[in-house]
C-alpha cells in the first residue's frame, strides 16, 4: 500500500485561521483512495529527524513582532530543514511558516531575524497590514485559479532562482508590489494564503500529495479522480466574487 508520512511541525504555536485543515484535507484525500497516511506532529521542544518523513507542513502563526520568535526552530532545527528541502522533500508552508524559510525577517525596528535559508527570499515587516480574501493564478497549474485568506504584515520579496507560487490577480500576496503570491523551490510549495488553502483548492492538494508521492516511489502518479463538486463550486463562488 502507497503511504506518505506526514510532519506537522509546531502545531502547538503554528495554527491561526484553521490552517491545520491542510493537514486534514492531505490525510482524507490520500485515505479516500486507499493510501496510507500517518501524521506526527513535531511541537516546540520535540526533536526533528527529517528523514522520517516524506512530507512537512508548517502553518501560521503571529508576526515577528508579537511574538514568534521559536528559539528552538534556530539551531538543529532550521538546519534539518534546510537539508530536507536541498533534498527535495515536499514542504507546504503558509505564512509564518513561510517566512521560516527565507534567509531573514527585518523587523519594524530594524531587528533583522536570521532564518533558515533554506529558500531564498527576505521578508520586510511593515505597520500596515494586508488582510482579507484574494485570488491568484497558477501558471504550473495551467492557469488554475486559487483562493485564500492573507492577514500578513510581512512583504516578502524573492530572489535568485525561485519562482513564485502564482501571480495575484485581486489582493496583495508577497508584499502588494510586484504582483507574485507565495514560492516555489525546488519541491516547497510556500504561501500567505489562510483558510485553509488546501480544502478551498483540491487541485493544488493533490499536486503537492502527487508530488511528495513521486519523490518518494521514484515514479509518476496519476491520482484517482474524486468527487470534489462541492470543493470545487466553493472555489468558483469566491473567484466569481473576487474577481467579478
Amino acid at each position: 500500500m502507497d503511504e506518505l508520512k506526514i510532519c506537522y511541525l509546531y502545531p502547538d504555536v503554528l495554527n491561526l485561521f484553521s490552517d491545520s485543515g491542510n493537514v486534514t484535507c492531505m490525510l482524507k484525500r490520500l485515505e479516500w483512495r486507499g493510501m496510507k497516511a500517518d501524521v506526527t506532529e513535531v511541537p516546540v521542544g520535540a526533536k526533528l529527524n527529517v528523514n522520517d518523513y516524506d512530507l512537512f507542513f508548517i502553518g501560521g502563526g503571529q508576526d515577528f513582532e508579537n511574538g514568534v520568535q521559536i528559539s528552538d526552530f534556530f539551531g538543529e532545527k532550521s538546519k534539518e530543514i534546510k537539508k530536507a528541502v536541498e533534498d527535495e522533500k515536499v514542504f507546504l508552508a503558509v505564512c509564518t511558516g513561510y517566512q521560516l524559510l527565507g534567509n531573514y525577517y527585518k523587523a519594524t525596528d530594524g531587528t533583522q531575524y536570521d532564518l533558515s535559508g533554506a529558500v531564498n527570499f527576505h521578508t520586510i515587516g511593515t505597520k500596515d497590514r494586508f488582510i482579507g480574501n484574494y485570488c491568484f493564478e497558477s501558471e504550473e497549474l495551467s492557469g488554475l485559479k486559487i483562493v485564500g485568506f492573507e492577514n500578513h504584515a510581512g512583504k516578502t520579496y524573492l530572489s535568485d532562482g525561485v519562482k513564485p507560487l502564482g501571480k495575484v490577480l485581486t489582493g496583495n500576496g508577497n508584499n502588494g508590489e510586484d504582483m507574485t503570491e507565495g514560492a516555489r523551490y525546488k519541491n516547497v510549495f510556500a504561501s500567505y494564503a489562510h483558510g485553509a488553502l488546501l480544502p478551498k483548492n483540491p487541485v493544488l492538494a493533490d499536486k503537492i500529495l502527487a508530488t511528495a508521492l513521486e519523490r518518494k516511489y521514484n515514479k509518476k502518479f496519476d491520482l484517482s479522480p474524486l468527487d470534489d463538486t462541492f470543493e470545487l463550486n466553493a472555489n468558483k463562488y469566491m473567484v466569481d466574487r473576487l474577481l467579478g
